[in-house]
Order: structure tokens, then C-alpha cells, then sequence
């Protein structure tokens, strides 16, 4: 690998724009991120309610849908320092004992195992050389463009995007009827993940400033 080749090659985010993934070979993503139940403590009733409304959630899906679980070390190390603080400035000595033993069993938590903390995620596609409602001539014709699909004109861009709309909607009112909250990760949000999932090592030390103050065009 050449040291001036570009790590963005080896990827297959072409750009992310107004809060949708454009990957190289022209096809959109959106992001979800949702929340989770513990099915483990919900009664009997309440579990067969779950699994028929997940059985029902698939059964509406006229596309394919990605779920992706991301677990990560829970990074606590800034909530110590402040707790170490909050122990060095108080006057109260009751206050002082039970801050002084709350850090020591948080160290001691965290001596015998890594805290790690989980995050789901839906990945909602949208293929525009796929989409049925389109006729099959106007579907073949995009074929020999696909090479360009990257370089999406605004107003095309503006008609995918509300197509994979159509799709997220769908998605987050089946989710909702099974009590699960969900939102749209935004462009910010979705740069943050990428770069952590790609950088898992750097991130940790180095985060991304505000989309607003990178600079990039739009």
C-alpha cells in the first residue's frame, strides 16, 4: 500500500450529506439508532406481545434492513476524575465519606471487568436502480450511469432522499408499536460514527470537532 494512497479509497462512503450515507456505488443509507427492553425481566404476556410485533415489523418490509449492535468500553475516566474533585473541594466529612466509597467501588467495578456499554442500530438502504415503481427502461438507463451516481444532482438527490424517507417512517412507526424509540442519526452524528468505528483507537483521544467548523463543502 502506497503511504500517500488515501484511507477514504478503501472505503465505501462516497460522502454524507443532509443526514444520508451516499456510498460509491450511488445507493443511499440513513441511519437509526434505537432503543433497547430487556426481554428477560418482561412477563410472559408482554414477550409473546414482543415477538409477535417483531414478527409483524418483518413481514411489512418490502426491502432489506440491517441491524447492527455496537459494543463498546464504557469510557468513565472523565466521571472519576470529577468525583476525585468533588472529594478533593467538599467540607462535609459525612458527604466526603460516602463520595470516598462510592470511588472506591466504581474502581474496584472497574478492576474486575470492563464496563462496556451497547448501542443498536438500524441501517435503512434505498437503491434507486432498484425501486420497482420505476419503469424498467428508466431503471436500465441508470445502469450505465452508475459509474457517475456518486456525482448525484441536487434535484435527483432531493427524490432518493424522500423515497428512503418513505422507508425510515415506515420503520420507526414499527418500532414505536413495539415501545422502542428510535431517531435519525443527523450528519454530525453519523460522521462521529464512522470515524469511530474506523478510528476506534484514535477516537478515544482525538474527537471530531463540529461538522460546521470542518470546512467541507456542501
Amino acid at each position: 500500500m502506497s503511504a500517500k494512497t488515501p484511507t477514504q479509497k478503501y472505503l465505501d462512503i462516497a460522502e454524507i450529506r443532509e443526514d444520508v450515507v451516499i456510498l460509491k456505488d450511488g445507493t443511499l443509507r440513513a441511519v437509526i439508532l434505537c432503543s433497547s427492553v430487556n426481554f428477560a425481566l418482561k412477563a410472559e404476556e408482554e414477550q409473546n406481545a414482543l415477538i409477535y410485533g417483531y414478527m409483524e415489523f418483518l413481514n411489512t418490509l418490502e426491502h432489506p434492513l440491517q441491524i447492527v449492535i455496537q459494543s463498546r468500553k464504557l469510557d468513565i475516566e472523565s466521571y472519576l476524575r470529577r468525583l476525585r474533585e468533588s472529594l478533593r473541594v467538599q467540607v462535609n466529612e459525612l458527604l466526603k465519606i460516602q463520595i470516598s466509597g462510592y470511588l472506591d467501588y466504581i474502581t474496584e467495578l472497574i478492576e474486575i471487568g470492563e464496563i462496556m456499554t451497547k448501542k443498536f442500530f438500524l441501517i435503512v438502504p434505498y437503491n434507486p436502480l432498484g425501486d420497482k415503481t420505476k419503469s424498467f427502461w428508466s431503471r436500465l438507463k441508470e445502469t450505465f450511469r452508475a459509474g457517475q451516481a456518486i456525482k448525484i444532482k441536487k434535484e435527483k438527490f432531493a427524490d432518493y432522499k424522500e423515497a428512503l424517507n418513505l422507508r425510515i417512517a415506515n420503520v420507526q412507526t414499527n418500532l414505536k408499536s413495539m415501545g422502542l424509540d428510535s431517531v435519525v442519526l443527523d450528519t454530525q452524528s453519523l460522521i462521529e460514527l464512522y470515524y469511530n468505528v474506523y478510528n476506534p483507537k484514535t477516537s478515544q483521544n482525538q474527537k471530531l470537532r463540529d461538522v460546521s467548523q470542518l470546512g467541507l463543502e456542501r
